[in-house]
């Protein structure tokens, strides 16, 4: 940023004009006050002063202004509806013309003057209109308040504040926008007769009305105190209002030269200092941060916060020039726009130009160029073609970037080209080209032209120079309610480029190609000879580019960085280029040219050719000190003698060189007698007891992310599309495709099989332990690969039932088209093979990528839904909370907060020791590559920090100023941690080095320097190259082995995370990382030699990647805030580097640092050990803060106050030994394991004490040994899902292991200054500068006219953006995926997870595809109810009845069989037992049990058979047609049919509807012609087909539309069936929408409230009409009546599955699953069938076939759930109406007493499912008030008659049931648990409860009975009684003395006449009292009860 001074004009007509041009900018209403430099420049005379302004100041605010920007885009609105639009009148019909008005009387307001204003429709005629005076300018042009304020003379309107709005008013139908500059032509007045004329035309001197000069004093520099506010809001111009979120400021700073007089370009170049800055050359406001005051009215986008940037300072004496920089905008003259045809500022322009010359003349490049210059120039192409070159033409780049750049920001947007004649024009060329200078002059001497900054500030000033009709164009376009950022734009902050960087307005005039040099040298002239124009002097580019290369030669360019050359001539196209010259510039853009691989190439042919060694051996001198190999030479290595490391051998020099770079590491040198590393290894005596390894589980918020991973897959599954049918999968298959690391697919193989997921797959055996097993399921993406996909693929296509998922883990690396690729590079094979038709068309393969980078994946031609993107969830939303995370990330926007907070060293930072180093080599060196350099010098430093920590080297503590203070500090942490340790557990230092080639150098050279400092045993370095595997010393290979206890010989580590605790240097190659995880050992992460030229934000978010952590989640951040801190805590889901993921920020506030609760304060992670040597800690250290005198670069790196996890109080120490024994790694493993887990569990350790304590504190406190508690010692750590490994457990405070210390913080990151630049700054939306590049190298961003990312999108919200604005290139492999129909791009069975790195993905999506597999089990199992029958008595009866393989019942025999009335269906063990006389009851009797039948019964995981019923959910292909339920298929149409009849028991007619499908109705008759259903047809008992079943089906079902199971199309094995749904009315839609192709029989409306036994009474009663239907029908065809089938089949919801016992097998009985068909076609193939009133089936139990009770194939009993009904015989026993429980045991209990068979088929079962929803069972008792369920209990079932009772909205008869269930042992207290006396129940069966018996018999005649001979009652129920209970019949039985009487009747009235009737008064005793009714209200028709005892 120059502080040359060079073109200042120091005089008082400059400064003058500055202060004008100030109050002009005050007073302006736009986003950007536009200085004016015509006044200075282009007229001649001398401007007069005028001091009569602030009195209008608040008035002009209020008012706003008209003359440059109308609140809309122009375009004449359409006038109001009946309004005139005739030339010369206004909108109310009033004539305006000049004409007509002359001699009229005119009412002039005061203060108005009458103006012409000039029509252009009506050229011959003024109109006449009055116009405030203050708005326009005096007879010197001057004085023109901004704004309109104007009367219609016609119609009288007043008040017109916008002269748009009165030029609409007055029917002015103009092309363009108004101005009243431009309409506004004549003074009016009247001549000697009275007469309106046309007077002197307003002076608008240039069409710029807003020249005002202000007071003397103000041109003396100092502001009054009105004047000070207006002054300092305006000092941003370019600022949008309310954009602004918080003060940030940049650092950098340079002093401002006082007369930088060219408007914006002045602004640009000021540096951003902090706000209270004021003093002479420094503005006392800049950036964004002044532009506070109140918006104009039309300022939308004002927002109070804005106003907290306003200055404060009264009296600013602030130098005039100084100040006008910062307030300055560029003139009017510079606009943008078309050129004017005439201009009044074109013939005072400067002189005229050369004639250009035609671009054709070559331009010859000079020879020795690089040579002479030591640079290699670069030619950025501008406008225009550029000349042809010759000559040495090799050492000079041409780039199209900055021509591509023009293009692009000229090339408008298709919304703004089609909107009629649009005002919205891209930027001018002349703009263009001004603004590229305006940006290179405020580059900083080392920065680096971006393109995408350049690309922001043309968007920017184009943007606001159409601020309104951009508003209007993208409000509507806001996707996701972002409206914020998607609509206007804020300034971007660029790294050097301040936020205020002013953008040249467009106004009324553009700029003319004849003021752009000169306006373009002005710019220039700030910055000295930083940034030269050649402009006026040449006549063409080539000329302008042979000056510039003479230049050159001559070396007088030396210190100018960019030399733009602009070609203007009259008349013809401007021509431009910029010229790159400046060294730094010239080497950074040249090699960004290049690719990465070219690159990597590059490097690789000058190591190959030697042109590097100069450089080597350069470096290997160290000067006055020697020559480094002759100093290692000289080195005497000597295993025997002690550590090099003690402390004899340290100079005090060297001591304090320790203790000033590294107090810490002063504090843990080793003592005299400390082991040499051989000696410590071979010692068992002490060993490191902080060290454990246990296994660990998959953490909560990877269970959340697997589990949202599955509820995609559900979603896709359950969308109507039919893309995955999950029901149709019986396993998961699958395959990771990881890229061409080895230590990746390692890693992933170690993670797999560590996961439980094979085994869990049925994979692998338990007992099968090898991970080379799981080596099957990972594919590198090699060549190998494509054979692998083969197998898959033709896996899938022969094995439909297996769900294969592909996960393509890392699915940034390779995105290249399969076209474009090079066969031996590789890249291309992820297209070729999961994008190839056959993956894409499997239906049963499903693709899921994983990535951290997912921007590469979510462009315009995407394959990937955005419903099918799964997210980390962001520890800023509060999901992360819901999951009780006990780890808490730290990534890349935590790295960037500890950069701002400002408390403690950050973790991120640069070395500018290093940098300066660097930096003086790449000058000397102009030929090499930087990456080679900057290695070559790296290494160097490490190699001289070891020579100078090892002690080996005479003289070593001369060393350190040949390395930096960041290396020292790195190597003595290295080399000092493992001897603290017993055990030598280290640190891990990451060095990045992208090069293969150079890595391998690098290796080669620290191997070498290691072994001739003798330390081949104190670290290892490691080569990490992706396409070898992990090579480890022995030595270190059996440390690690010792650690972890393995005993496997042939174990060796294969991945990072093994090596955890090893101390090392890991040299990571490769062109980018491959997904490797680190271990939680990784201490620093040195990312100084990466590559600065690929800024795309993958390539940087990946790099900073390798340092992501996760950390305890109480701890604090290693950062710690304090309170003051600006952390944004409010942003609910922040973006971070990859995602909106998890800052850090000030996250656990609950502990914050304060006096009463100390923190440890340790510094940087490098180990401190709490109790040092000397006799008290540095008062530094106690402070907690550290003060030095080095330069900040050098103290960054030494202390780093680190609170980060060691928030917890300070006497909570742990004790000196740990709490428990070590866990050996073989007893977690099973026997012959050998590697270790990746996911472990982290047991206890505390941290060391704080540093605040004095010592003797500290020592009083060593020996205390009280243990945490719990919450502080379960600190858990791991490094990611991915990567979990060691932790310490809890020890003492004194803490030997400094891994144990280090482990719980993250590593520190060291940067290339540049980049560390790019990645600190912030754009305007507050976020990194990085996320706003380009994502990747294969998108390209789809417009420049993009919005900025907003810092509060959520990560779908990202996608959504990058959806919208970047498309694939080329070379893309989505760039392919383009059709018309953009919904159908996408592909339906693909997946994005995306999470930050590290994060644990991996985890994460193994536990999913564990969770789909059990899924899949499950979808494929039910659970079944498995229980035992009940009430079997002791003793089993001896007699065989019918032989046990006996296929059908014989009648005779069964009529021999007893009936048993007990009761064994488990569900029924909470009702009344029924009385048989041979049944022995258990002596404790059946407990009574909860409501909830749900919860409490015993189910049985069951898989499901292939003949199994199902739900809604399944489709197969089979069941299509079945179901009618699939867009593939046509939906089958249905009809309705109603259906009469008349039941005598219903005392009305019956409509019934039937919904039948066209393919059903064959089953029913229809009425010729009518078509009225007449019957259902029913087959012949002579009917037999093998592939039919004979009895309809009847399904009773409610609330079950989805999970009932009427799907019988398995079940029924194909058979065609009968099957008829029976549902309430209110349901019948969505039954009817979810079983389209079923037939339903809706009951009727008043059994919308009724229980099941509605239901089947209805069924039965139905059926037996139909029958008769059927049978007349019959007999008009003419056959036999009586041979129709009879049989109806009543089937339960839920029954699922069908089992027949074989009875041949070799191990006794077994049974097997089979399918309905086989079950009903053996019942109905019966010979005696006719025979039985009822047959059913026994329920399922998984012991039931082993019991004696089941040796009888055939049994008399109660029937449930699944029965085969005769409606023939069982005619007059109906089912009881009115009944919600036991309808069935009444209902079988009444038919066998009517003496008909009843028959189960004990070789058959069925399997019922559970099904918690729906069903008959489910009834709420709710109040009549409300319809919220609430607790009503028994007791108030019931009431008194006529008494003010809560009225139950229940129906009467549950009320009953219910009452009488759980109330009975107080109605009927002698029968509770008293068998042998039960409740006599005539002619029905209700349930009284579990502790009383019920016997029950039929008053009916010829019935059959139990004999109830001897037999005393304790109680008798009447239910209803009808005429066949008679006094007689009671009389028949004996009650005991004191038994309950219960009478039930419909109402009051027939309650007595039974009474009466039965002469019940003669034995039992009655009270008033005792009468009860239901609690129903009285139109719910309550029902009556009467209560008596037995005298």
């Amino acid at each position: 940023m120059g502080n040359s001074y060079a073109g200042q004009l120091r005089t008082t007509r400059f400064e003058e004009v500055l202060h004008n041009s100030i109050e002009a900018s005050l007073r302006s209403n736009t986003v950007i006050p536009r200085p004016v430099f015509s006044q200075l420049y282009l007229e001649s005379e001398q401007l007069v002063t005028h001091d009569g302004r602030t009195e209008n100041d608040d008035e002009d605010d209020e008012e706003g202004s008209e003359s440059n920007s109308p609140p809309t885009p122009y375009r004449m609105k359409p006038p109001p509806d009946g309004s005139c639009t005739t030339d010369g009148f206004c909108q109310a019909g009033r004539d305006l013309r000049l004409s007509s008005l002359a001699s009229d009387a005119l009412d002039v307001p005061p203060g108005f003057m009458l103006v012409g204003v000039k029509s252009p429709s009506n050229p011959e005629n003024l109109l006449v209109c009055a116009v405030d005076r203050r708005f326009l300018p005096d007879e010197q042009g001057h004085n023109a308040l901004l704004g309109f304020s104007g009367n219609c003379i016609g119609c009288g309107e007043k008040g017109f504040r916008y002269f748009t709005e009165f030029s609409h008013h007055i029917n002015l139908k103009l092309s363009t926008q108004p101005k009243k500059q431009k309409h506004l032509k004549y003074h009016l007045y009247r001549n000697n007769q009275g007469t309106l004329v046309k007077g002197a035309p307003i002076c608008w001197r240039g069409n710029d009305g807003r020249i005002t000069q202000m007071g003397s004093s103000v041109s003396e520099g100092h502001l009054t105190s009105d004047e000070q506010t207006p002054s300092l809001t305006a000092t941003q111009p370019s600022h949008t209002p309310g954009s602004y979120t918080g003060p940030h400021v940049e650092p950098q700073t340079a002093d401002i030269p006082h007369t930088l007089i060219n408007g914006s370009h002045a602004v640009s170049s000021i540096s951003q200092q902090p706000l209270n800055q004021s003093g002479p050359g420094r503005p006392s406001a800049t950036g964004p941060h002044a532009n506070a005051g109140p918006p104009k009215k039309r300022h939308k986008g004002w927002s109070p916060e804005s106003s907290a940037n306003s200055m404060t300072e009264s009296n600013a004496k602030t130098p005039p020039s100084s100040l006008a920089i910062s307030t300055l905008a560029v003139s009017s003259v510079i606009t943008n726009g078309t050129r004017p045809e005439t201009s009044a500022l074109q013939s005072s322009s400067q002189g005229s130009l050369a004639a250009v010359s035609p671009p054709g003349l070559p331009v010859t490049v000079p020879d020795q160029l690089l040579h002479t210059c030591r640079l290699q120039p670069v030619i950025f192409k501008g406008h225009g073609p550029l000349p042809q070159l010759t000559g040495n033409v090799s050492e000079v780049l041409i780039s199209s970037l900055l021509q591509s750049c023009y293009l692009s920001s000229q090339t408008l947007p298709r919304v703004y080209q089609h909107y009629g004649p649009s005002p919205i024009q891209p930027l001018s060329t002349e703009m263009q080209i001004l603004l590229t200078v305006y940006y290179l002059v405020q580059l900083g001497p080392d920065q680096v032209p971006l393109i995408e900054d350049l690309e922001q500030i043309f968007m920017r000033s184009w943007r606001e120079s159409h601020l309104s009709e951009i508003r209007q164009y993208q409000q509507p376009q806001t996707p996701g309610a972002q409206g914020r950022h998607y609509g206007i734009e804020t300034l971007s902050a660029l790294p050097g480029l301040p936020h205020h960087l002013p953008v040249p307005p467009h106004s009324q005039q553009p700029l003319t190609p004849s003021q752009l040099p000169w306006l373009a040298q002005l710019a220039a002239s700030s910055c000295g000879e930083g940034v030269i124009v050649v402009g006026e002097e040449v006549g063409s580019l080539s000329q302008g580019l042979q000056q510039t290369f003479s230049r050159l030669m001559d070396g007088r360019l030396e210190k100018t960085n960019y030399v733009v050359i602009i070609v203007t001539a009259p008349g013809q196209e401007t021509h431009s280029c910029v010229v790159v010259t400046g060294k730094h510039q010239c080497r950074a853009l040249a090699e960004s040219m290049f690719s990465p691989s070219e690159g990597l190439k590059e490097i690789n042919h000058q190591l190959s050719t030697g042109v590097a060694q100069e450089l080597i051996h350069y470096c290997n001198s160290l000067g006055q000190d020697g020559d480094m190999d002759s100093l290692l030479d000289s080195a005497s290595v000597d295993s025997n003698e002690p550590s090099p490391f003690t402390s004899s051998q340290e100079s005090a020099e060297e001591k304090s060189l320790k203790n000033t770079y590294s107090p810490k590491d002063s504090h843990t040198q080793c003592s005299k007698d400390s082991l040499s590393p051989k000696e410590t290894v071979s010692s068992p005596k002490e060993t490191c007891s902080e060290y454990s390894v246990e296994w660990r589980e998959v953490r909560p918020i990877q269970l959340a992310v697997a589990r949202k991973l599955l509820s995609h897959v559900c979603a896709i599954a359950d969308s109507s599309t039919q893309n995955l049918d999950l029901g149709s999968f019986d396993r998961v298959s699958f395959l990771i495709l990881v890229p061409p690391s080895e230590v990746t697919f390692q890693q992933t193989v170690l993670h797999l099989w560590s996961s439980g997921v094979l085994q869990e797959l049925g994979s692998l055996d338990q007992e099968c332990v090898a991970p080379r097993e799981a080596e099957r399921y990972v594919v590198k993406m090699d060549q190998t690969a494509q054979a692998r996909i083969d197998n898959l693929i033709r896996e899938a296509h022969s094995n439909s039932y297996t769900l294969h998922i592909l996960v393509h883990d890392h699915a940034h690396w390779d995105i290249s088209s399969a076209s474009y690729s090079s066969s031996d590079g590789g890249l291309g094979l992820v297209d070729q093979l999961l994008n190839s038709r056959q993956v894409r068309d499997a239906a049963n393969i499903l693709i899921l990528h994983v990535t951290s980078f997912p921007f590469a994946l979510q462009t315009q031609c995407t394959r990937i839904s955005p419903y099918n993107e799964i997210h980390w969830p962001s520890a800023f939303s509060n999901d992360v909370d819901l999951y009780h995370e006990r780890m808490r990330y730290f990534g890349v926007s935590e790295l960037l907060e500890s950069t701002r907070s400002g408390s403690s060293l950050p973790l991120m930072r640069y070395d500018s020791s290093f940098e300066s180093m660097a930096s003086a080599l790449e000058d000397r060196f102009p030929k090499l590559h930087s990456a080679v350099i900057r290695t070559t010098v790296l290494i160097h430093h490490y190699c001289v920090a070891l020579m100078a920590v090892s002690g080996r080297i005479s003289g070593s503590h001369n060393l350190h100023k040949h390395t930096s203070v960041e290396t020292m500090e790195i190597v003595q942490s290295l080399l000092t941690a493992a001897q603290q340790c017993p055990n030598h557990h280290g640190h891990m230092v990451l060095l990045r080095i992208p090069s293969l080639a150079l890595a391998a150098w690098a290796h080669r050279r620290l191997s070498r320097v290691r072994r001739q400092l003798g330390l081949e045993e104190s670290f290892e370095i490691i080569l990490g190259n992706p396409n070898q595997a992990l090579n480890i010393g022995p030595t270190f290979t059996d440390q690690i082995k010792t650690w972890l206890k393995i005993q496997d010989a042939d174990w060796v580590p294969r991945t990072y995370l093994e090596l955890e605790a090893l101390p090392c240097i890991l040299i990571l190659s490769g062109a980018e990382p491959l997904g490797e995880s680190l271990p939680r050992s990784l201490k620093y992460c040195d990312l100084r030699v990466i590559s600065c030229s690929y800024l795309q934000r993958t390539t940087l978010e990946q790099e900073l990647g390798l340092a992501a952590y996760l950390v305890k989640a109480e701890s604090r951040p290693p950062h710690n805030p304090g309170p003051g801190s600006d952390l944004l805590e409010s942003d609910a889901e922040k973006l971070s580097s990859t995602d909106n993921e998890e800052e850090d920020g000030q996250e656990n506030g609950d502990s914050p640092l304060s006096s009463s609760q100390p923190l440890q304060s340790c510094p940087d992670s490098a180990a401190l050990d709490p109790f040092p040597a000397q006799s008290t800690p540095s008062p530094n250290v106690q402070k907690g803060t550290v003060e030095t005198t080095q330069s900040p670069s050098q103290s960054q790196t030494q202390h780093q106050p680190q609170p980060s996890s060691q928030s917890f109080p300070y006497p909570q120490t742990a004790p000196h030994h740990p709490t428990q024994p070590l866990q050996s790694y073989s007893h977690t493993l099973p026997p012959s394991q050998s590697q270790p887990l990746s996911q472990t569990n982290y047991l206890p350790h505390t941290q060391a004490p704080p540093q605040q304590q004095s010592l003797s504190q500290m020592q009083t406190l060593h020996h205390q040994s009280q243990p945490p508690p719990p919450s502080q010692s379960c600190r858990q750590h791991s490094k990611s899902t991915s990567s979990g490994s060691l932790s310490p457990r809890a020890s003492s405070p004194h803490q030997s292991c400094s891994w144990a210390r280090g482990v719980s913080r993250p590593p520190s990151v060291l940067l290339p200054h540049a980049l560390y630049d790019i990645i600190t700054a912030s754009d305007s939306s507050g976020l990194p500068r990085c996320t706003s590049f380009l994502p990747h190298m294969s998108v390209a961003w789809a417009s420049s006219f993009r919005p900025l990312l907003s810092k509060m999108m959520t990560c779908t919200e990202q996608s959504l953006y990058y959806r919208q604005w970047t498309v694939p290139c080329s070379y893309h492999m989505d760039s392919s995926n383009r059709t018309e129909g953009r919904s159908d791009n996408f592909h339906p069975r693909r997946l994005l997870l995306s999470g930050p790195p590290q994060v644990g993905k991996t985890g994460a999506y193994l536990h999913f595809l564990g969770i789909l597999s059990r899924m899949l089990i499950r979808l494929m199992e039910v659970d079944i109810y498995d229980e035992e029958d009940i009430n079997y008595s002791a003793q089993v009866e001896g007699v065989q009845y019918h032989p046990p393989n006996a296929t059908w019942p014989n009648p005779d025999i069964m009529r021999t069989l007893p009936f048993d009335y007990t009761i064994h269906d488990p569900k029924y063990d909470d009702i009344s037992s029924v009385y048989c006389p041979a049944y022995k009851p258990s002596a404790e009797g059946t407990p009574a049990r909860q409501e909830d039948v749900y919860i409490r019964r015993r189910t049985s995981r069951i898989k499901l058979s292939k003949y199994a019923a199902y739900n809604t959910y399944h489709h197969c292909e089979q069941c299509h047609q079945y179901l009618g339920f699939n867009p593939r298929y046509q939906m089958y149409e249905s009809t309705l049919h109603a259906f009469t009849f008349t039941h005598l028991l219903l005392g009305e007619d019956i409509q019934l509807y039937f919904i039948i499908p066209k393919s059903k109705e064959h089953y029913f008759s229809f009425s010729q012609p009518g078509g009225q259903l007449e019957s259902m047809r029913l087959p012949l008992t002579s009917d037999w087909s093998p592939d039919c079943i004979k009895s309809p089906i009847f399904t009773p079902t409610t609330g079950r539309h989805e999970h009932g199971l009427f799907n019988l199309y398995h079940a029924m094995d194909g058979a065609s069936h009968l099957h008829i749904l029976v549902v309430k009315e209110y349901e019948m839609a969505v039954y009817k929408k979810y079983w389209p192709n079923h037939i339903m029989l809706v009951l009727p409306t008043v059994f919308n409230g009724a229980g099941i036994g509605a239901a089947h009474f209805l069924i039965k009663e139905l059926s037996y009409h139909n029958l008769e239907l059927e049978r007349s029908r019959r007999l008009e065809g003419g056959g036999p009546a009586g041979d129709v089938w009879p049989f109806i089949i009543l089937a339960d919801d839920s029954c699922v599955m069908w089992n027949a016992v074989d009875l041949n097998a070799r191990n006794g009985p077994v049974e097997h699953a089979v399918s309905l068909k086989q079950v009903l076609q053996h019942m109905e193939a019966c010979p005696d069938l006719a025979h039985y009133g009822l047959c059913g089936i026994r329920k399922w139990s998984s012991r039931g076939i082993t019991d004696n009770k089941y040796r009888e194939p055939f049994s008399r009993g109660l029937l449930h759930d699944f029965l085969l009904l005769n409606v023939d015989r069982s005619q007059n026993i109906q089912y009881d109406q009115n009944r919600f429980t036991c309808h069935d045991v009444d209902f079988t209990l009444r038919l066998h007493s009517a003496g008909l068979l009843v028959c189960r088929f004990n070789g058959f079962s069925v399997m019922k499912k559970q099904i918690a929803i729906g069903g008959y069972r489910t009834f709420i008792i709710k109040t009549k008030m409300t319809d919220v369920p609430t607790s009503v209990g028994p007791s108030q079932y019931i009431c008194a008659p006529d008494s003010k009772h809560l009225f139950l909205a229940t129906p009467a008869q549950l009320l009953l049931e219910k009452y009488l269930q759980h109330t009975s042992q107080k109605l009927f207290p002698l029968s509770t648990k008293n068998y042998t006396h039960p409740v006599l129940s005539v002619d029905c069966y209700l349930n009284l409860g579990p502790e009383v018996t019920v016997c029950f018999v039929s008053s009916r005649p010829h019935s059959v009975n139990i004999s109830t001979t001897g037999l005393l009652f304790s109680g008798l129920l009447l239910c209803f009684a009808d005429a066949f209970v008679t006094p007689g019949f009671l009389k028949k039985f004996s009650f005991l003395k004191g038994a309950t009487l219960c009478v039930i009747s419909a109402d009051r009235s027939s309650l007595r006449q039974t009474v009466g009737r039965l002469e019940l008064e003669e034995e039992w005793r009655f009270r008033l009292s005792d009468e009860f009714q239901t609690a129903n209200a009285k139109e719910d028709r309550p029902l009556f009860f009467l209560t008596g005892k037995h005298i």
